[in-house]
Parts: structure tokens; C-alpha cells; sequence
């Protein structure tokens, strides 16, 4: 049965067809990629860029609200071990990042790494997840300010009437201008370059972390001069027991979300194979640091049941006698609203532009300014977006939402590192303006080998293998790839390396049903115990099994060579990337059904823009795959042509 060698057919053609579109794999960006037109990003940032762009994205307001209710509900006087639990879980998706990151430094974060290493559908889906992510993330977070800033001027109606919230009875609706107008600001610094805007953000991460130091050292003074009264509770430091504490890790989680934007950062980086890696790790371990130290701090202050839910931190120092300490809070809430707004935009514009590189978005989102070297067009369109939400929308009930995107790509990021490490793509896409330097490569090379085995180079009628050359499209029995494998699969051990990539493979796959299966049912209590049970027991085998089979085989040879070598290497694989799957498919397994609702209808519109125009446009569509060993060689045959 003859196949297409050089490109798929557009329409909707066989059902094979369309899967093979789905898991067609990318090339990681190398010398070669490099030659064609794309606007590239200014290289500008370093290690102190990186950190203040990952804590300022990462700590938001959410921790000055954050400690009363998980300490009322789920921790009391352990709330500082709910954070470090949740920072480890955290770090583990950091430490598949930064391989990542490291590795292939290119705009796009968790949407690039899974079309390199999972496949486009999949690579489509994460980065329309983290469209919404940053888009809802944003308008949320941006809606917070206003009454912050009313606070710090007398009280909540003393901003000015243009800025004031206003409500329409008629249309129940509350606008708010404030909100607007700051995110039209904060889109106006991210045009102006990613060192200025990351410069900015320093500035505004630097006021929010002296503000959380206040904290620190003026509630350690008040917590020594009173004894430290909220540890001294009948209930011991574990009141509500281990669950509780898990319970509270899992809520606290969300509030290391934001390292990410580091990652998303890559292609501006001076340095990416060392400072990516440092600016994640030194974010994170930053953020767990404050968190466990201001946890600490106000819990021992006031006793876990008598915190103010709404206000813990700044009730904590008027029951000390320190009201004015709540200026200062109020302070910290702004400027962390501000740098998690910042954080929110700078994403999304570099993951539209790499959609848009790869054809799937349109060439609108693909123009970088040839002064600011940013991509103008995608940031003022994620600006207005945001601005309009924020303006119209009250948007707190679909923040749920943003943990979806979040936790899609944590996870297949971690997958990705198992395909990197057992898996990694051995065929690498060719534009077909290169069709006839893989036909001449292809006969040069079966020529070759048909003298070594003694046989008559020159082509018989009957052989269905040899391309036509001066065609584009031919059908033949051999796609490129197989005839090119053919040609190198003279060694000795070959089968049994094709073995070890088909059971590392399956595994995999394996792993993540596993996963899913043991956390869907540990979580449905509405389940029967036989049948929990037995469920549990199945996801628990197939992870267990999955983790055996991995350390048992080898790890690919190629891993060594795969994208930009000599980075940062993710430890304990694969126990590392299999917790780290099993604890975000729990974390997605129980969100809230409307959250899943309204994720489900954004997804379905995503895979509508991706049938219609994405898989049309994609810029693999008429791509030729051919084995890695032999893509320079046919570079130089290029070339040479030429």
C-alpha cells in the first residue's frame, strides 16, 4: 500500500492520518532550525532577572488571606509543614522544568516540551490550557487591587470616581476601571523589553518581599515578647491529624504556582543551560522560605481558632497592639497583586508566538518588534483581552479554571522527561523544500549498500523502493524513515533496542492510566469499598510495575545528545517524574465538577480551532521525518546543491 513520503493529504482523510497528525513530533531548535525566518527574542535576561521574575510571579496576595483558613481548617500550629510539603511537591515539577528548560531553551515552556517529546495534539492542548490559565489568571488577580488600593487611601469608597467600582443594577454587573487601566499599563511595560519589564517587576517584587520581612522579624519580636501563645494550644500541633495536614498541603500548593513563568522565559536568556535551572530552584526555595517563615510567625501569635479568616495576618498585629502594621500588609497585598499580574501576562504573549511559529495560531501573533525585540502583536492582544475581563467580568468564580492549565502542564512535563530519557524522538521533521536532497541522499545511499552486499546499483523496473526524483509526491512502499533505517540497521544489536523503546513506551502510557485510575478512585468516595478497593489496588500495580520496568532497562543512549547538551539533568528517574504525575493528576482529579465543566467547553473550542485551521496550517503538515543520525549529512548535501 503506497504512502505520501514527503506530507499528509489537507483534509480530514483516514482516520490513520489524522492520528499520525496528532502525535507528529517537532524538532528541538538547533543551527538548522535556525535558518529559517523566524523573529527571534532579545537575550538579555540573567540569573537576578530570573528570580525576581519567578518570586514575584509566584507569590501573590493569596498568602496574606491563605495562612488564616488553611490553619482554622485543616493545619492549626502546623501550617509551616503544610508549606514545606507542599514546596517539595512543587520541586518536583520544578526539577523537570529545569532539565526541560535547560535543554530545549525556546519560547513556549510546557507547550514546546510536549510538542518535541509527546506530539502536537497533545502540545495543542497544553497550550490552549495555558491561554486560559494566564488570561482568567490575570483578570482575577487583577480585580483584587482596587479595593487594596482603597484601603490605603481612607477606605473603600476614597479612590477617585473614574477609578471606583461601579455597579448597574439593570445589568448586574460591577466594572471596574481601576482594574482596566492597570493592566493597560502593566501590557504598556511588557512592550517596552523584557529587561525593563523584568527590571519592573524586581522593583515591585522587592517592595512585597520587604513586606513579608516586616512580618517576619516585627512578628518574631511580638511572638518572643508574648511567649509565643498560639503554639501553647490543649489540641497539640496537629489537631486535625495527618489528613489535615495533607489537606492543607494540597491547598497551599496553589500558591507555588508561578516558577513556570520562568521556564517561559528561555529563548531571552543569556545563558540558558546554567541560569534557567538557578532561576527556577532559587525561586522556589526563596517562596518556601517566606511562606514557612511567616506561617510560623503568625501562628504563633494567635492561636489557630481565633484567626481572622479574612484578615489573619494584620488581626495577628492588632491583637498585639500594632494596627498601623496593617498599612504595611496592604502594601505587601498591592505590590503582589501588581508582580502576579505581571506574572500572568509575560507568558502568554511568548506561548502565543510559539503557536503561532508552528502555524498553528495565525502569523498575527508571530511579529516581534525589531526594537524592543518582543512579541508586540500577542502581548497587546493578551493586554486587551485581560483589560476587558477585568473591566466587565467578575471573574473570581472561574479561578478554579487556572489550576487546570496549571496542572496540565505540570504534568505533561514530567511525561515528557520519561519520553526524554527512554524515548526520545529518533526522526527529525525536514521541510520538503528538501525533497530533493533526501531522494539524492536516499539513492547515493542504497547504492552504497548494494555494492557492500554485491548486488547491481542500478535500478530494476521492479523496484518499488527507489524514489522518483523531479516528484514531489509519490506513492511508494517504503516511507523515507524505513528506508533510511533500513540502511542503518546493519548492527548488532538493533532488535533488541527496538524491543527496549516499544516496552518503555507502553510503559509510560501504563504509568499515567495507572495514575489516573488510583487517584479517581481513591477520590470517589461514592465508589463501594470492593469496588475502591479494587480499583486502587489495579492503579496502584500498573504505577508500581510501571516504576520496576523503567529502572530496570536502560536509559536511551541518546539522551546524552538530545536538544541543547550539558544542562541541568533531572535526578531520580524515574521515581521523580512518576511521583510527580501521580500527585498532579490527584490535585486535577479533585477540582470542582463546574471547574471541569467550564475547562471542558474551552477544550472543545480549542480542538475546534485546531481541526478547522491548526492542523491545516501546522508547519509539519508536508514535513519529511527522517532518522537523526542522517539530518547533517543531508544538510551538507543541501548545500552543496545549492
Amino acid at each position: 500500500m503506497g504512502v505520501l513520503v514527503d506530507s499528509q493529504k489537507e483534509g480530514f482523510g483516514s482516520s490513520w492520518g489524522g492520528l499520525k497528525n496528532l502525535v507528529r513530533r517537532k524538532q528541538v531548535d538547533c543551527a538548522h532550525t535556525k535558518r529559517l525566518d523566524n523573529p527571534q527574542l532579545a537575550k538579555e535576561l540573567t540569573i537576578p532577572h530570573l528570580v525576581a521574575v519567578g518570586v514575584g510571579s509566584t507569590i501573590g496576595a493569596g498568602v496574606y488571606i491563605l495562612v488564616g483558613a488553611v490553619a482554622r481548617e485543616h493545619s492549626g500550629p502546623a501550617l509551616s509543614m503544610c508549606f514545606l510539603i507542599a514546596g517539595i511537591a512543587a520541586a518536583l515539577s520544578a526539577f523537570c522544568y529545569a532539565e526541560l528548560a535547560s535543554r530545549c531553551p525556546s519560547a513556549g515552556s510546557a507547550y514546546h516540551y510536549s510538542y518535541i517529546c509527546v506530539g502536537e495534539g497533545v502540545a495543542w492542548l497544553v497550550g490552549w490550557a495555558l491561554i486560559l490559565e494566564y488570561t482568567i489568571g490575570g483578570s482575577a488577580v487583577v480585580r483584587g487591587i482596587s479595593p487594596n488600593l482603597a484601603l490605603l487611601f481612607g477606605g473603600e469608597n476614597s479612590l477617585p470616581t473614574f477609578l471606583a467600582r461601579q455597579h448597574f443594577p439593570g445589568l448586574d454587573v460591577m466594572v471596574d476601571p481601576c482594574a482596566a487601566v492597570l493592566v493597560l499599563i502593566v501590557t504598556g511595560f511588557l512592550c517596552l523589553g523584557i529587561k525593563e519589564s523584568a527590571l519592573a517587576q524586581g522593583i515591585v517584587t522587592a517592595v512585597n518581599v520587604f513586606a513579608m520581612l516586616f512580618v517576619i522579624i516585627a512578628g518574631g519580636y511580638l511572638g518572643f515578647k508574648t511567649g509565643w501563645t498560639g503554639y501553647e494550644v490543649p489540641t497539640g500541633y496537629f489537631p486535625f491529624g495527618v489528613d489535615g495536614m495533607l489537606a492543607g498541603s494540597a491547598t497551599v500548593f496553589f500558591s507555588y504556582i508561578g516558577f513556570d513563568t520562568v521556564a517561559s522565559t528561555a529563548e531571552e536568556v543569556k545563558n540558558p543551560k546554567r541560569d534557567l535551572p538557578l532561576g527556577i530552584a532559587l525561586s522556589l526555595s526563596i517562596c518556601c522560605c517566606l511562606y514557612m517563615l511567616v506561617s510560623i510567625v503568625i501562628v504563633g501569635l494567635v492561636p489557630y481558632y481565633a484567626m481572622d479568616p479574612d484578615t489573619p495576618i494584620s488581626s495577628a498585629f492588632a491583637s498585639n497592639g500594632m494596627q498601623w502594621a496593617a498599612y504595611i500588609i496592604t502594601v505587601g497585598a498591592v505590590t503582589a497583586l501588581i508582580s502576579t499580574l505581571m506574572g500572568s501576562i509575560l507568558p502568554q504573549p511568548r506561548i502565543l508566538m510559539a503557536m503561532a511559529r508552528d502555524g498553528l495560531l495565525p502569523s498575527f501573533f508571530l511579529d516581534v518588534n525589531k526594537h524592543t525585540q518582543v512579541p508586540v502583536n500577542s502581548t497587546l492582544a493578551t493586554g486587551i483581552v485581560a483589560s476587558i475581563l477585568a473591566f466587565f467580568m467578575d471573574v473570581s468564580q472561574l479561578a478554579g479554571m487556572v489550576s487546570v492549565g496549571t496542572l496540565i502542564a505540570f504534568t505533561m512535563v514530567a511525561v515528557s522527561v520519561l519520553i526524554l530519557r527512554y524515548v526520545p524522538p529518533d526522526e527529525v521533521p525536514l521541510p520538503s523544500s528538501l525533497q530533493e536532497s533526501i531522494d539524492s541522499y536516499m539513492l547515493r545511499h542504497n547504492s552504497d549498500a548494494q555494492m557492500i552486499n554485491g548486488e547491481n546499483p542500478a535500478k530494476s523496473p521492479g523496484d518499488p523502493c527507489l524514489p522518483l526524483l523531479g516528484e514531489k509526491k509519490v506513492a511508494v512502499d517504503c516511507t523515507v524513515v524505513e528506508k533510511l533505517e533500513a540502511l542503518s540497521s546493519f548492527t548488532a544489536g538493533t532488535l533488541d533496542e527496538e524491543n527496549r523503546r516499544k516496552i518503555a513506551s507502553w510503559t509510560i502510557m501504563l504509568i499515567c492510566v495507572g495514575a489516573f485510575i488510583l487517584t479517581f478512585s481513591a477520590s470517589n468516595l461514592w465508589f463501594s469499598s470492593l469496588i475502591r478497593f479494587t480499583l486502587c489496588g489495579a492503579g496502584g500495580l500498573l504505577l508500581l510495575s510501571g516504576l520496576v520496568i523503567l529502572t530496570c532497562i536502560d536509559q536511551d543512549d541518546e539522551r546524552h545528545n538530545f536538544g541543547h547538551a550539558g544542562g541541568f539533568i533531572c535526578p531520580f528517574v524515574p521515581l521523580l517524574p512518576i511521583s510527580c504525575i501521580l500527585i498532579n493528576v490527584y490535585l486535577l482529579i479533585n477540582l470542582e465538577v463546574a471547574t471541569w465543566v467550564r475547562v471542558s467547553v474551552w477544550l472543545m473550542i480549542g480542538v475546534l480551532i485546531y481541526t478547522f485551521y491548526g492542523r491545516r496550517h501546522s508547519s509539519l503538515l508536508n514535513a519529511i521525518y527522517v532518522p537523526k543520525a542522517h539530518v547533517d549529512e543531508i544538510y551538507r548535501s543541501s548545500g552543496a546543491m545549492l
